[in-house]
């Protein structure tokens, strides 16, 4: 199988380069190769590499800087998942795009199905909705949605709260908002998955098992970094509701994602989200020596 990832720099991107199944045979372009938002450099780029697969891991995920940027956001969520399916119908290759759970309103009480109806709240989640759309006009498309996605790769929530553990007397984090921290690793080996099963299109749902708020999250960080002495000091985390920590950007209040038919579909339990972080750790203090497919990045 020939896959090109987009995004490749990326945490998503990195994390799909060290799980690709051994026989991969990968194109693994970054943005400063590919910006998926450029029509013509897509269509070439596919045109070039003939895959077999595409899997994109390409996205704008500033959700606050989006509200001022809406045209570069709208370029690369919306216009570029866009670009993406026509290249990807042109060449004969399938196309495997992530998702949020920021699509809904979490007006909800219980988790989101993949049926339920989108209420974005943001231009972030507007865009990423449009994205997701443009993906599902191709019949053979699959896209995921997914939430609160980390790795020992790049910036995401857990490296951010560890740097301000090591820098700040205390911190405030909210306590309102309740998803799914989900790993990079183990979203990526979904996405595998999904390349390897042609008869599955359509949109799904993956995350971590589990649910917590931004501070529970936050609290338990701490105490495994402190366990892995990634930490040298612990301290204290005050919660905080939305109304107290107002940001530019609206967040769902509840965005957990029912990711059943998922795990029927692929055969593939969810891991607790709590342990999923825990390996995450380990892996920052001992990265894992994983025998790596070769991959053309030019």
């Amino acid at each position: 199988m020939r896959a090109l990832i987009t995004g490749a720099g990326g945490q998503l991107g990195l994390e799909l380069i060290e799980g690709a199944p051994p026989d991969a045979d990968l194109v693994a372009l970054d943005r400063n190769t590919l910006d998926i938002a450029d029509e013509g450099a897509v269509g070439d780029a596919v045109a070039d590499h003939k895959p077999d697969v595409i899997l994109n891991a390409a996205a704008y995920t500033a959700v606050d800087l989006a509200e001022e940027e809406f045209d570069r956001a709208d370029a690369v969520n919306a216009a570029g998942p866009d670009f993406l399916r026509d290249a990807a119908a042109a060449g004969g290759a399938r196309l495997i795009h992530v998702s949020t759970d920021f699509v809904f309103d979490g007006a909800a009480s219980e988790p989101y199905g993949s049926d339920a109806v989108p209420a974005p709240q943001s231009v972030y989640a507007k865009t990423k909705l449009r994205g997701e759309m443009a993906v599902l006009e191709n019949p053979g498309a699959v896209v995921i949605r997914t939430s609160r996605v980390y790795s020992r790769f790049g910036r995401n929530f857990v490296s951010s709260m560890l740097d301000l553990m090591r820098t700040r007397d205390e911190l405030q984090v909210v306590d309102d908002q309740i998803g799914s921290p989900t790993s990079a690793s183990g979203l990526a080996q979904v996405m595998w998955r999904f390349a390897g099963r042609s008869n599955l299109t359509g949109l799904w749902h993956w995350t971590d098992s589990g649910s917590c708020t931004w501070y529970e999250w936050a609290c338990a960080i701490q105490a495994e970094a402190l366990d892995r002495a990634l930490l040298i000091r612990g301290v204290p985390i005050h919660p905080v509701s939305t109304a107290d920590y107002p940001t530019s950007a609206s967040r769902p209040a509840y965005s957990v994602l029912d990711c059943s038919r998922t795990i029927a579909a692929l055969g593939l339990p969810q891991r607790p989200w709590r342990e999923a972080l825990s390996t995450m750790l380990d892996e920052m203090v001992a990265p894992p020596a994983r025998p790596k497919p070769s991959a053309d990045k030019a």
